[in-house]
């Protein structure tokens, strides 16, 4: 199983970096903005708040206490790979905002709000690609749902109920950044990508 993930891990990276050249090369221009503007012009405003909320709770801080929680209750030593793969993700996302050119949707285009008042670190850069919201995201959800499925400790409707969850919480925060013109939709797979992959790669050490 190990040797599996480590192949779908490095293929889906290599998938990460060949669509970080298509990002490079402004060949999805017309479809960033055109993603943008359906989003916004079909999701009710009385939604800001909500998704603005989500971009709070999607912070590398709160991100990473949950994945110190969660290593804390799964009780392996080898957990701090997982930690490692973690900190990766983020070098890899400042290589990203200061390599690929790809600027942020314009100012017109923001409508996040300030839900929750409280220090964040953040990746300060010109360019937006890729998402860390979006990647933190898909890391934790990864690696989470592959270790729920593995486990022989809970029964399929529990799989079921937190698989849902992880899901939904990740569509949810995938629309979030696109919707509130924090990203372009290209950010936001990339980072999606590139936090999937290292999950699934965190799972051969743990």
């Amino acid at each position: 199983m190990k040797k599996k993930f480590l192949l779908i891990g490095l293929l889906t990276f290599s998938f990460f970096v060949l669509f970080s050249y298509f990002v490079h090369k402004n060949l999805l221009t017309q479809f960033d903005f055109d993603t943008t503007v359906k989003l916004q012009d079909n999701i009710s405003r009385r939604f800001d708040a909500t998704f603005s909320f989500l971009s709070d709770i999607g912070a590398f801080e709160i991100s990473l206490g949950v994945l110190l929680i969660f290593l804390v209750f799964l009780r392996k030593i080898r957990g701090i790979f997982a930690l490692g793969f973690f900190g990766l993700f983020h070098l890899i996302e400042l290589y990203g905002k200061f390599f690929v050119d790809h600027r942020p949707p314009p100012e017109f285009m923001l409508r996040t709000q300030e839900i929750m008042n409280f220090p964040q670190f953040y990746i300060r850069a010109e360019n937006s690609y890729p998402s860390g919201h979006a990647g933190r995201a898909a890391f934790l959800s990864v690696l989470i749902g592959l270790i729920v499925l593995r486990s022989k400790k809970l029964s399929k409707a529990q799989k079921g109920l937190i698989l849902s969850f992880l899901i939904t919480y990740d569509i949810a925060m995938l629309i979030s950044r696109v919707y509130l013109g924090e990203h372009w939709a290209t950010d936001v797979i990339g980072g999606a990508i590139l936090g999937a992959s290292l999950g699934i790669l965190s799972m051969v050490l743990l």
